[in-house]
């Protein structure tokens, strides 16, 4: 019994003297664990080919979406629109990227139109089936088609944004339609990081 008393002090006693993990500062969920390797390789609005390290040095904000979505898409692009206005001076140093799901509707010149009407600073980028596919997968974004009885269709798709830090990382998911304060206090947090 008394080896066994023991035992059990030495195992609290060995807990205790454990760092305690502190709750994060971000509102936004840390995925950089699951995601540390997250990429695309595809090409803007303007032709030019891009990926994550070509905006090294700004906060990235990520959305996966397509321009027909009928409310999850246009309701994110506004709020990260409100977003950039109350960054104010820090709004230079965030870049708001729009990957395209649906690369059969959505041309370039579609989107040229659609994502800076919500901001001018806004980028939409695109690319064939399967660099989308591979871009969706590096975040772990699912997308699936739902056709419709007139064979017209929609996208089921996960509806998270992405902070990604001024070098890549960290990488949080924001949940769709979080707080406008909570978006700004985590990217002014992952400027602060930055530098």
């Amino acid at each position: 019994m008394w080896k066994r008393n023991y035992l059990l002090l030495f195992v609290f006693l060995l807990a205790s003297c454990s760092k305690p993990e502190l709750p994060s500062p971000f509102h936004a969920i840390d995925v950089t664990w699951q995601r540390s390797n997250a990429d695309f390789q595809l090409t803007d609005i303007n032709g030019k080919s891009r990926n994550l390290h070509s905006f090294a040095g700004k906060v990235v904000v990520l959305f996966f979406g397509y321009t027909h979505c009928p409310e999850v898409c246009p309701t994110t692009l506004a709020d990260l629109a409100q977003v950039m206005r109350s960054l104010e001076k820090d709004a230079d140093k965030v870049q708001v990227l729009f990957i395209t799901l649906d690369p059969e509707r959505d041309s370039p010149e579609l989107l040229a139109k659609y994502v800076p009407a919500f901001d001018q600073s806004f980028l939409g980028l695109y690319g064939n089936a399967q660099a989308i596919n591979q871009a969706a997968k590096s975040f772990g974004v699912n997308y699936e088609k739902i056709y419709n009885k007139s064979n017209s269709y929609t996208l089921d798709h996960s509806d998270g944004t992405f902070l990604i830090g001024t070098n890549g990382s960290p990488i949080l998911l924001s949940p769709y339609a979080q707080r406008t304060e909570f978006l700004v206090q985590d990217i002014r947090m992952l400027l602060a990081l930055g530098h």
